[in-house]
């Protein structure tokens, strides 16, 4: 697909500091194993967009963008940072978002928690946007989503949303479709949150650091 992408592809990530990354898989990988994983998956998720999509890519780093992980995305990838909001993740992800509606048409915020991530799901999802949808949804296997856009700020979508559950996409979809956006779903893939989703990734190697 050769379309003119006007917007903006932020990704968020937390730093791999042991113990406070990837925290879910601590039990199976061990906390320098969960937090090296995280690491390989940063990278990868830039390596899958910077070159392969025409979008402008900025990674957004949490708590701040001084650990050396990030540094290196700057350097390799050749991405913008920046640093996420306090509070909640549904705060962190508005404060994004409409930061990123001020600079660009529309914007797709995508996690780096989903290896099965393709060119293809931000080329469809971009599209979307670039018609004229209001918004998009990446629905993850878990019942939660792996992408967001938004042409428009929409701060409801993040209000007193049950992070990490089972609901949040029916949820989004519900508060999209009472608000009357004009929305669309693109593949449903599987991320990577607990130990039991190991099993469907077997060619990650837990503890290599790349």
């Amino acid at each position: 697909m050769s379309v003119p992408f006007t917007g903006l592809v932020q990704v968020f990530a937390r730093a791999p500091v042991p113990g406070q990354a990837k925290t879910r898989l601590i039990p199976a990988l061990g906390a320098d194993g969960a937090a090296s994983l995280h690491a390989a998956l940063v990278r990868d998720t830039l390596a899958l967009l910077v070159g392969h999509v025409p979008c402008a890519v900025e990674l957004w780093c949490a708590p701040d963008t001084a650990h050396p992980c990030f540094a290196s995305c700057e350097t390799d990838f050749g991405v913008a940072l920046r640093t996420q909001a306090d509070g909640d993740l549904g705060a962190r992800m508005q404060h994004a978002l409409c930061d990123g509606l001020s600079r660009h048409p529309w914007v797709l915020l995508v996690g780096c928690d989903c290896p099965e991530l393709q060119p293809d799901d931000i080329h469809a999802a971009a599209a979307e946007l670039q018609a004229g949808r209001d918004a998009v949804l990446g629905p993850a296997a878990d019942g939660g989503y792996y992408l967001i856009g938004l042409s428009r700020p929409m701060p409801y979508l993040f209000d007193a949303m049950p992070w990490g559950s089972d609901r949040v996409m029916a949820l989004t979809a519900g508060r999209l479709a009472a608000a009357g956006a004009d929305w669309h779903a693109i593949a449903t893939r599987r991320d990577l949150d607990r130990p039991a989703d190991l099993l469907h990734f077997p060619w990650l190697n837990p503890q290599a650091t790349r």
